[in-house]
């Protein structure tokens, strides 16, 4: 640790510090210039008291959207950092497919003021990548995330609870229904494994939230096999079917 702080000014010598959305130099390492930071739109109250859906004018904490009301969820709720758009999509991007697994730590920066209070049966599970894609691309984002989430905090993360037994094609341009049946068979919980999530607050970790129909399956999965409950953290949120983009 005392080595990497010495050297720590030549680095930012060599490769000084470059905001993450559009590459600029700035002060510190994971911070984003001004114009970016005021660019992204943050999710704040109020929204949904169920799915977390960000509501376009003041109403009461405790409301609910109505499309909660006619089709409740499976989950918690939802908490996503930001909402979707070109900037927000950019990091994700440079985080799998860039390589800068780096940007992970800032997601979950900017995830931490979502994490509840009492911890004491809290478990990080990430949304797990079938092993080809994980082959090929050498990493899985949602456990990075995780990873950085769970650390000031000593928190469990759980990487081999939930498993994708099934490649997935692509979900881009399916309806809501087609997606659903996409996803069908494709994640699984090894009755060993069950212990590790019975009776516990799950978070179960994931990049960006559009249509929900992995996360479903997940949700699913982790309260059959016993998870008291479940929510959906992420970077960021679609908030209509088709804005998630071809290459998500």
């Amino acid at each position: 640790m005392s080595l990497a702080t010495a050297l720590s000014p030549l680095v930012d010598l060599v490769l000084p510090p470059r905001c993450p959305g559009c590459g600029v130099l700035v002060e510190d390492d994971l911070q984003f210039c001004s114009e970016c930071w005021n660019a992204l739109r943050f999710i704040s109250d109020p929204s949904c008291a169920s799915c977390g859906k960000p509501f376009s004018e003041g109403r009461d904490a405790d409301l609910v959207c109505a499309e909660c009301l006619a089709d409740p969820p499976l989950h918690d709720g939802i908490k996503a950092a930001v909402l979707y758009d070109d900037l927000s999509r950019s990091i994700v991007l440079k985080l799998k497919h860039g390589g800068k697994i780096g940007l992970a730590r800032l997601i979950a920066r900017h995830l931490q003021r979502h994490i509840p209070q009492d911890q004491a049966d809290l478990v990080l599970v990430p949304v797990p990548l079938h092993r080809w894609r994980l082959w090929r691309r050498g990493f899985n984002q949602s456990i990075l995330i995780a990873r950085e989430l769970a650390r000031p905090h000593a928190l469990a993360v759980e990487t081999d609870v939930l498993r994708r037994i099934r490649a997935t094609p692509p979900l881009k341009g399916m309806t809501r229904k087609q997606r659903g049946l996409a996803v069908q068979g494709v994640f699984a919980i090894p009755k060993d494994r069950r212990d590790r999530i019975r009776g516990k607050h799950v978070l179960l970790i994931d990049d960006v939230y559009t249509t929900g129909a992995t996360s479903r399956a997940c949700v699913r999965l982790l309260k059959q096999a016993g998870a008291a409950k479940v929510t959906i953290f992420c970077w960021a949120r679609v908030l209509r079917e088709g804005d998630e983009g071809a290459d998500m």
